[in-house]
């Protein structure tokens, strides 16, 4: 086969053409936060053309199974910055130009307006509200626009999450492997015409980070730095030789904000060698409470390629499992392990914290080895471990 004629799902809107949203769905999840569960699945959405969602752009992400639950919007600044700005459409004005180069040049971006004056807005658009700091379903107040597929997936205004959950278990069970699909659909709200759902693609889901299954059962835990149960990820990971740790028996509630600007430096630092890192610290990372955890922002702990969230010395406080970046670390693969003691999961704080730092501040401290630390993910069972270097003597 050589070529591929597929005919286009969309809508003509005066110079363009564009479906009024498009995505991707996978039948297995390696990063599914409770009540997930990784054979629930996850789909990816996008105002326009699929060009945004495969390319990595600002989507959309959500289980099928809990079509509402949309993680990556729990707080207002989170969601104005990881929803889509832009979308693409393909020009219907013909160029001499573009049959010369590729037709890439006949995508063209354009801006949530134009999609607003389309109407393809209408049923996947929110606004922010500037007086009372709030984003709301719809289009009717006054304020920026956000795409967040909330009106669509929180009041069900079309069967989406149960399409797709469908499609991906026929699939699953026709292929007999778990599987990916590729769909576009045309809601045309001012044409008045049926609604359209079309399947593009389905095949075999294969990403090379999850082409096998890691048995963890061989490793002894002299040998490890932490073991969980609870790990978004899959995979190994093997080039990681710098550990940012906040010390576990210095760590203050009170000063949770200090700790926070402290990682900020390190995770500066090592950005600036362009070195990636494994953070190590105590609570919830991100949280909004700072009573709860270390009040980071993604910017500052951006380095990082595997992130560990243990509890407190003092209090049990409920995991938050990434909740806080679930889009940054989605889109970036970073590792999220929990050590969580009712989980039978574990940290070899003495290890970590005998070892010579590199550098230290007063709640935090930057480790640095020859040798690489090795991270393990069993993406199928969510479990992993993180190996100790080998020390030369």
């Amino acid at each position: 086969m050589a070529v591929v004629v597929q005919k286009m799902v969309g809508n003509k809107y005066e110079d363009r053409f564009y479906p009024d949203f498009s995505g991707v769905a996978k039948s297995y999840n390696f990063y599914p936060v409770h009540p997930q569960k990784s054979l629930d699945g996850i789909a990816s959405v996008a105002l326009g053309l699929g060009k945004t969602v495969v390319e990595g752009g600002n989507t959309v992400r959500f289980c099928p199974k809990y079509p509402k639950n949309l993680i990556q919007f729990f707080s207002v600044k989170e969601t104005m910055n990881n929803s889509q700005k832009d979308f693409y459409g393909l020009s219907l004005i013909e160029t001499k130009e573009a049959w010369f180069d590729t037709y890439d040049k006949l995508l063209i971006k354009y801006d949530l307006s134009i999609a607003e004056q389309d109407h393809t807005l209408d049923y996947i658009g929110s606004t922010y509200s500037h007086e009372n700091y709030v984003i709301y379903d719809g289009l009717s107040r006054v304020g920026p626009r956000i795409v967040t597929f909330g009106p669509l997936l929180r009041n069900n205004l079309f069967p989406l999450a149960e399409i797709l959950d469908l499609l991906l278990n026929l699939g699953t069970l026709g292929m007999g492997t778990p599987v990916e699909l590729e769909f576009a659909v045309n809601l045309n709200i001012e044409q008045k015409k049926q609604r359209e759902f079309g399947l593009l693609q389905i095949r075999p889901l294969v990403i090379n980070l999850e082409a096998e299954e890691i048995n963890l059962d061989l490793i002894n835990n002299e040998d490890l730095i932490c073991h969980s149960k609870k790990v978004l990820g899959n995979g190994i990971v093997t080039d990681i030789h710098d550990i940012i740790v906040v010390d576990y028996n210095k760590f203050e509630r009170s000063k949770s904000r200090d700790v926070a600007k402290e990682v900020s430096i390190f995770n500066n630092k090592l950005l600036s060698e362009n070195k990636s890192y494994l953070l190590v610290g105590v609570g919830r990372w991100g949280t909004l409470d700072p009573w709860l955890g270390i009040p980071v922002t993604w910017d500052q702990i951006s380095g990082a390629k595997a992130i560990i969230e243990t509890g407190f010395k003092d209090m049990s406080v409920e995991p938050s499992q990434g909740s806080h970046f679930f889009q940054n670390i989605t889109s970036f693969m970073v590792a999220y392990f929990t050590i969580n003691e009712a989980d039978h999961g574990f940290i070899d704080w003495d290890w970590l914290l005998n070892q010579k730092p590199e550098e230290e501040m007063i709640f935090t401290r930057h480790i640095s080895f020859k040798k690489s630390v090795v991270i393990k993910m069993n993406g199928h069972k969510n479990e992993g471990v993180i190996l100790k270097p080998v020390i030369e003597t």
